[in-house]
């Protein structure tokens, strides 16, 4: 099959972590033999803070990290040109919701004379912080949502999709994500986030920043969107503040250090319940020994075991200090994580669900036909 894949940034991982699952799922659609087209946007904000931060290079290896995938630059603003071409004799083809309207749109208006089916994957939580966002897309001919946890699926299952909402869950990228027992631990800590809008400033202090200057940890953490008062934070408990690390170099960084910590956005908290970030698989992946601040796994995603939890900043302190003092138990856990990722949550175990959800529209009454396309059909003849 021939897929196609609209997204903000596949080479660029600057404050866009969609780019990890991305990546993993392209790798694992030409792993089973089809054609893999990506598009991306050229001067996306994503790529400019890359080449910004990291320089040209820096783009030039991530774009290597996914052989065989074909790579085209959209201009915002233009995206109608060479979009005939881009989708011609597609099967499949991924809008990402991190795109401009006026491209979803205009993919959508293809869809209604084509026969490919049209999937609108969203990873994102606009769906409930920001709905005027998301309503003010023009999704008529769009076949499916791919909503990246349940919480979220029923938010579109609310707003009319019904049985075309489908739960597509992320997941770790193993072909990069693994284990790398050679590499020399040389920190006890190390944390791998972006600062953002404050949707968590308050978590990082009490289950970040505070146990590790309690405990006088040796910790790195790397992100991009800190404003000076976040940095000065770190720097104050004793963190060392290294910038922006390119995913694909961050097993190593996990490789380096003895555990690390999950400490999600309040929205994941409160609004879409249920929902891990990537970075929950990825470290799993890793083999890291993980700590969550308060997170329920309400999709049971998780078996016990695979990670711990703290249910304050005391508690952190107290299960990272056990972790640091107990090798054996640090090292069972690491091992389950990555049992559990290899058992259910690999960027091939999304595919595959994928490719199943295609067969099941493609064996519907309906196939190839949206429900715009059907509506048209019903009207009167003039």
């Amino acid at each position: 099959m021939k897929i196609v894949l609209f997204c903000h940034a596949f080479t660029s991982c600057w404050n866009n972590g969609h780019a990890h699952f991305l990546r993993g799922v392209a790798r694992e659609f030409l792993a089973l033999g089809h054609r893999m087209v990506v598009c991306e946007y050229a001067d996306g904000w994503s790529r400019s803070n890359a080449l910004a931060d990291g320089g040209a290079d820096i783009l030039k290896e991530a774009a290597q990290l996914v052989p065989g995938v074909e790579l085209h630059a959209l201009q915002s603003g233009d995206v109608e040109n060479g979009l005939d071409r881009l989708l011609d004799q597609a099967d499949v083809v991924l809008v990402h919701e991190w795109n401009e309207p006026s491209l979803i749109a205009a993919v959508g208006r293809h869809r209604r004379y084509a026969d490919f089916l049209l999937f609108f994957l969203d990873a994102h939580h606009r769906a409930v912080t920001a709905p005027a966002t998301i309503d003010a897309l023009d999704l008529d001919a769009y076949d499916a949502v791919l909503a990246f946890g349940e919480s979220l699926r029923e938010c579109y299952a609310d707003r009319g999709w019904g049985p075309r909402a489908y739960t597509w869950h992320e997941a770790a990228d193993i072909a990069l994500f693994q284990p790398m027992p050679a590499v020399e631990k040389t920190r006890d800590l190390v944390w791998i986030g972006n600062w953002g809008d404050d949707e968590r400033s308050r978590e990082l202090r009490e289950f970040l920043i505070e146990p590790v200057r309690q405990l006088g940890l040796t910790a790195d953490v790397h992100g991009v969107r800190y404003p000076q008062h976040a940095k000065n934070l770190l720097e104050d408990a004793g963190i060392t503040y290294r910038g922006w690390l390119p995913n694909h170099r961050v097993p190593e960084a996990f490789a380096a250090a003895r555990m690390t910590v999950h400490v999600p956005r309040q929205t994941y908290q409160s609004q879409l319940p249920g929902i891990p970030t990537i970075r929950v698989f990825e470290a799993l992946a890793c083999g890291i020994p993980l700590v969550c601040s308060p997170w329920l796994d309400d999709e049971r995603l998780f078996p016990p075991g695979a990670y711990l939890q703290a249910s304050s900043g005391t508690a952190m302190k107290h299960l990272l200090k056990a972790l640091l003092e107990d090798h054996a138990m640090a090292s069972e856990l690491a091992s389950r994580g990555r049992e559990v990722i290899e058992r259910a949550h690999t960027c091939r175990h999304r595919v595959e669900a994928l490719l199943s959800i295609v067969d099941l529209l493609r064996r519907r009454p309906s196939v190839g036909r949206t429900a715009a396309a059907a509506a048209r059909d019903m009207e009167p003849a003039q």
